[in-house]
């Protein structure tokens, strides 16, 4: 009796492995899918990236090896410039993005993320536009409008452009958040409380 009961055990131990197991796989496969055709990255004004793991250094190689041999692949490009923002590489993401978008029309996620790349070389006005056009692609796309607003203010002191910005976010999605977690509502408060404050 006491046998039988140690093969359950050891049988369920090794069915509940191989069920983590198959799940963490399937969760990464969803992970890389998101984040490849994922929403666009929210800029924040703390937006720094981790280091660059062994991994993605491999993948970066690979794939200037594939624009290399070639170099019409705007996919290729696309992923390129996604792991040169992710390890902070912001000329080469530039590049790398404007070569895909060059090929190919690209979509509002692709062009804010370009923005946030401008915004991080110290170009908002070139952000602002990469922005622009983002929304001009999708006029519902908040990634871009919230993006545009963080530079405005950030960046350019312009507040209240920025708030219009923010509070065009807030008529798409009302429960918006930052990048950091923070209720756009919340940042949107902070923000004119503190112009209030400084114009008395």
């Amino acid at each position: 009796m006491e046998k039988n009961q140690t093969a359950v055990s050891k049988q369920t131990l090794y069915l509940s492995v191989l069920v983590v197991f198959i799940a963490g796989f399937i969760c990464g496969v969803v992970f890389t899918v998101m984040k490849s055709d994922g929403p666009a990255t929210v800029a924040t004004n703390s937006d720094q990236p981790p280091a660059q793991s062994q991994q993605e250094a491999q993948a970066i190689l690979n794939l200037e090896a594939e624009v290399t041999t070639n170099p019409d692949n705007y996919n290729a490009w696309t992923q390129l410039g996604h792991l040169y923002f992710d390890s902070n590489q912001v000329q080469k993401a530039i590049g790398a993005y404007t070569k895909s978008l060059e090929l190919h029309s690209g979509n509002a996620n692709l062009w804010t993320d370009l923005g946030v790349m401008y915004r991080r070389s110290g170009d908002p006005q070139k952000a602002i536009e990469t922005f622009d056009k983002a929304m001009s692609m999708d006029s519902s796309h908040a990634p871009s409008r919230f993006n545009k607003g963080i530079v405005l203010h950030f960046d350019l002191g312009r507040t209240e452009e920025a708030i219009k910005s923010w509070q065009s976010v807030l008529a798409i999605n009302p429960d918006y958040r930052t990048g950091n977690g923070m209720p756009l509502k919340d940042l949107i408060a902070q923000v004119q409380a503190q112009t209030s404050e400084s114009s008395n």
